[in-house]
């Protein structure tokens, strides 16, 4: 067979390849491309159409290796960079696949295909990374690092740390297991949780829970709530206590001491209230909660002025 006869067959291999590929014959193609790539190993294009076909049959290793050798035969043709890319950007390695069409546009800068590209890939970016970052905090939540002050409060007060660690460790605890649950579930009960002492506390007439559900329907169940768990704090000798109560049961404006939106500075969002109380101490913290990257996430929560807002009266007689 002469040159010029070779040269034929070779084109025409590319050019079943090519029509296949256009029909979306994907691993016909491949196999064509693999044909004239025997007869003609040194071709750049042969190599990069190959890439194009296992990218689309997400063969993404191989297409990988075609992209590299395209690149290494012709190292200055922006398609070769360009093929790489888009097969990083399938693997989900966007910070290389930028680095490929940062290449490819040096060769062509004209190229509004690898500027789409550019862009598209560094969002792509961001949000991996942003996504990865809701990961983490859903996964590392760490409320006591919210809480200096607090912590501050207690030491002053209580003096000796094992008076006032146990109250601070429920705190901690109680808050966590809140975010913990509304990232699983989107939601809280509301409750009140108490620190029962452990030598005084009849553990069979008290539990270290009280469901306050009901306690927001009205003034009147509002009122014989707080009655009941100020009592209950009394005769469980109750150390501390705890209320979890989430944002959407809170219908009444008496919560808000008739003090009405303009005292709300946290706009719409979904989330939940912790208002913690100790005979000398009184704290509330609203968590603002959203949806983002398809994974429920709470934001640290946000100190308010409990004189304003409280959810219940104090609990505890003042020390």
């Amino acid at each position: 067979m002469g040159e010029s006869e070779e040269k034929t067959a070779d084109i025409s291999l590319k050019d079943q390849g090519n029509e296949f590929f256009k029909a979306g014959s994907y691993l016909k193609a491949a196999a064509i491309y693999t044909q004239a790539i025997k007869q003609d190993p040194s071709n750049p294009t042969l190599y990069s159409n190959r890439a194009a076909a296992f990218l689309h049959l997400v063969k993404l290793n191989k297409a990988l290796t075609d992209a590299e050798t395209t690149i290494s035969l012709k190292p200055d043709w922006d398609k070769g960079y360009f093929r790489k890319g888009c097969i990083l950007e399938a693997m989900e390695r966007y910070d290389d696949a930028l680095t490929a069409f940062e290449i490819a546009l040096k060769y062509n800068p004209q190229s509004t295909e690898v500027l789409k590209k550019i862009k598209r890939v560094t969002q792509l970016a961001k949000d991996k990374k942003r996504a990865q970052e809701v990961i983490h905090l859903r996964s590392n939540v760490d409320m006591a690092k919210h809480l200096d002050t607090v912590k501050s409060e207690l030491s002053e007060r209580y003096g000796a740390k094992e008076c006032w660690e146990d109250i601070f460790s429920f705190l901690v605890e109680t808050m966590e297991t809140a975010v913990k649950s509304w990232h699983e579930t989107s939601k809280v009960d509301p409750r009140t949780y108490f620190l029962l002492d452990k030598e005084k506390t009849d553990t069979e007439k008290h539990a270290p829970v009280v469901n306050i559900d009901k306690a927001f329907e009205s003034p009147h169940t509002h009122s014989s709530c707080f009655s009941f768990l100020r009592q209950y704090a009394e005769d469980s000798f109750s150390r501390s206590a705890c209320l979890v109560v989430p944002k959407s049961i809170i219908s009444y404006p008496q919560v808000w001491k008739g003090q009405g939106s303009r005292k709300w500075k946290h706009g719409q969002n979904d989330g939940f209230f912790i208002q913690f109380e100790s005979p000398s101490i009184r704290t509330l913290w609203f968590v603002p909660c959203s949806t983002e990257k398809g994974q429920n996430l709470c934001r640290d929560p946000v100190a308010l002025d409990i004189s304003v807002h409280e959810i219940l009266p104090r609990l505890f007689k003042q020390a």
